[in-house]
């Protein structure tokens, strides 16, 4: 009685300070950033990312052309660890705005271009090469019309060609549009966490926070020729007549030699119904929605069908063959042990240690990790806590779950080990290993593609003190928890085997075909649940645009998982049939040979999808980096099918009685 008062009591007092919370509080967010409210009149200044083409896939700073630079200087902002090894390279820029002042106002004349410059200029517009201006973290917006469809874009291009034309047109007057809402501290808590760091916007802080936010982000680029005798005279941030874009060539800003280029912008305030929560929808508008929902439906046929086939092995072949034997007195289960077929005769090698042991405990241990990190991120990136608001934080994120799921790759792979070996000698260079290799992979193929970037130029090329600070977070963090994770895998209880292994090996009967053609074609399935959200990955990645469907990429990797448990499961049934013992490299590559079919599809993509794609150095840094993601997907998803099919074979053979 006592005790249901308690309960009661708390359940009221509970019950009463939520009440009070939400009166105090009219809304919570997480949006990813600290909200910015601005009284009028006060000064924005825009920031300026690297320049980026879709051409080829190489960033450069945006002080790399002849644009007009800060009075102050060049100063670059902090960047964190996703976004260097993006290439973006954030820096201050001259544009100043005032809030809710409407103007138009001159910027710069450079000095007569040189040849240099006109050539790097002429380059970069054929090469389709954008600014990347940000405003209170927003990414400058252009609105296209192309074949009579409204088409949204990130940024504005350097120049343009006009079609039959040898001549290029710089991009020299910049017409903003920034949406504004009148903030007047309503009550509304908000959590930041993003650039600006954690922050809480409460009751006592309304006044303070009074003023406008800033919602949207758009911009019309012009070229205009201006008389550079007239600009000169001119000061910084001097007004000047508003400009009309005008559409005859002669009337725009041609890239010649010896030519002086005037740089004007001017701003509109427009107020506007969107609230600061909801201002990056227009740049995450989800596209194709009910193609992901084919993609989706498409797995669930694919998985029901093995499912289908999961099931009759289960239920009507083996439960029946258990069934039949287990009711068989000892003289009928010897003579029926003279008359086995299929699976029942490879009992005493079943379990007999495979070739290169150790090489897969090491990729077992490896998969587990990534596949961790990626269960995790997607996991968080699906309820909203990596917001595109917070740039590179994605990638940091899991840099950062990597690293500390180091203990499980160490305790998986080295556990693995002892389970085969039946002792934990070895197990320190397993360990090692296992911090090692997919590491090491990752390196190689990095420092290869940085001298490619480093030998063009690029802010894509990962710096020296990088490479250091990457290999100090490696070596004082992933390899210290690994070495205490496979230390952990010796102390745990080894898998006991349930039947015994033969001294002597069973021959394996001649097939007609190699069985390495079964295993590679299982792949096709995993492959099928995967291919289109693959496609929607790679246009966010080589196409500029935004993926945040984190929540449809969540459901298809949960489809997965489940389609690379049930190939595998049927592959190693399936050459356990044939009297195939050697099952334990096929479990794994039954369901990992869907890394060969994606670097294959991403093959194709870059022929069929990346046309625009120009030199050997973007298809090189393409190719590259497309290797590395199919090693991640092969070694994450053969864990998978090798762990499901260790337990099948497992709980198959634990249920026969065989001396």
């Amino acid at each position: 009685m006592a005790s249901f008062l308690i309960s009661k009591t708390t359940y009221w007092a509970v019950f009463i300070y939520v009440v009070l919370v939400s009166h105090a509080c009219n809304g919570f967010y997480l949006p990813g950033s600290y909200m910015h409210t601005y009284s009028t009149g006060e000064e924005i200044l825009a920031k300026v990312n690297s320049l980026t083409s879709i051409e080829t896939e190489l960033p450069f700073s945006y002080y790399s052309l002849p644009y007009c630079k800060p009075l102050k200087g060049i100063k670059k902002s902090a960047e964190n660890l996703g976004e260097l090894l993006m290439g973006d390279q954030i820096d201050n820029s001259p544009y100043r705005f005032r809030m809710n002042i409407n103007e138009s106002v001159y910027l710069c004349t450079t000095n007569l271009l040189s040849e240099n410059e006109v050539k790097l200029l002429k380059q970069r517009t054929r090469d389709l090469y954008q600014v990347n201006m940000i405003l209170d973290n927003l990414p400058a917006m252009r609105f296209a019309n192309q074949n009579g469809v409204k088409i949204q874009w990130t940024g504005f291009p350097v120049g343009y060609t006009p079609p039959n034309s040898n001549e290029d047109y710089i991009i020299n007057h910049l017409k903003f549009r920034v949406l504004v809402h009148e903030y007047e501290g309503s009550g509304v808590e908000i959590i930041g966490t993003g650039e600006e760091g954690l922050g809480v916007i409460s009751e006592a802080d309304k006044k303070k926070a009074s003023g406008y936010e800033i919602v949207g982000f758009e911009v019309v680029p012009c070229s205009v020729k201006y008389d550079p005798e007239a600009m000169t005279k001119l000061h910084r941030y001097d007004n000047i007549t508003s400009v009309n874009c005008p559409l005859e060539l002669d009337k725009s800003q041609i890239i010649r030699e010896q030519e002086r280029i005037s740089f004007t912008y001017e701003v509109e305030f427009v107020k506007s119904n969107i609230r600061w929560p909801f201002r990056w929808d227009a740049y995450l508008k989800m596209e194709g929605a009910r193609v992901h929902w084919f993609s989706i439906l498409n797995s669930l046929m694919v998985i029901f069908f093995l499912a289908g086939i999961v099931f009759v092995i289960f239920l009507r072949t083996v439960r029946r063959d258990l069934t039949r034997y287990e009711e068989l007195d000892k003289e009928s289960q010897a003579q029926m042990n003279e008359e086995l077929s299929g699976w029942k005769l490879v009992v005493g090698d079943v379990f007999r240690e495979p070739n290169y042991s150790k090489l897969l405990c090491v990729m077992v241990g490896d998969g587990v990790q990534i596949t961790g990190m990626a269960v995790v991120t997607i996991l968080f990136a699906a309820f909203g806590f990596m917001s595109p608001a917070s740039r590179g934080m994605l990638l940091t994120g899991m840099i950062i779950l990597y690293l500390f799921l180091g203990i499980v790759a160490g305790y998986a792979g080295v556990r693995l080990w002892r389970t085969i070996k039946g002792t934990s000698e070895g197990w320190r260079l397993v360990s090692w290993l296992v911090a090692c290799f997919f590491p090491g992979i990752v390196f190689v193929i990095l420092t290869s593609l940085n001298f490619v970037l480093w030998g063009s130029k690029s802010t894509g090329a990962i710096p020296i003190s990088l490479f250091f600070i990457l290999l100090s977070l490696w070596f004082c963090i992933s390899v210290p928890l690994t070495l205490l994770g496979g230390f952990l895998g010796t102390t745990a209880q080894p898998i006991e085997f349930p039947v015994r292994t033969n001294q002597i090996p069973r021959e394996i009967p001649a097939r007609k075909y190699p069985s390495w053609f079964l295993v590679l074609g299982a792949g096709t399935l995993p492959f099928g649940t995967l291919f289109i959200e693959l496609f929607f990955i790679l246009s966010s990645i080589w196409l500029g645009r935004f993926y945040y469907v984190f929540g449809f990429l969540l459901v298809v990797l949960l489809l997965l998982v489940i389609v690379c448990a049930e190939v595998s499961v049927v592959l190693t049934y399936m050459h356990l049939c044939v009297e195939d013992w050697q099952w334990w490299w096929k479990a794994f590559y039954a369901s990992g040979s869907v890394a060969l079919y994606v670097f294959l599809y991403s093959i194709n993509y870059l022929v069929f999808d990346l046309q625009s794609l120009s030199g050997p150095v973007s298809a090189i840094l393409y190719l590259g980096y497309s290797l590395l993601m199919a090693i991640a997907i092969m070694l994450s998803t053969g864990t998978i099918g090798f762990l499901v099919s260790f337990y099948f074979v497992h709980y198959l053979f634990s249920s026969v009685k065989i001396d």
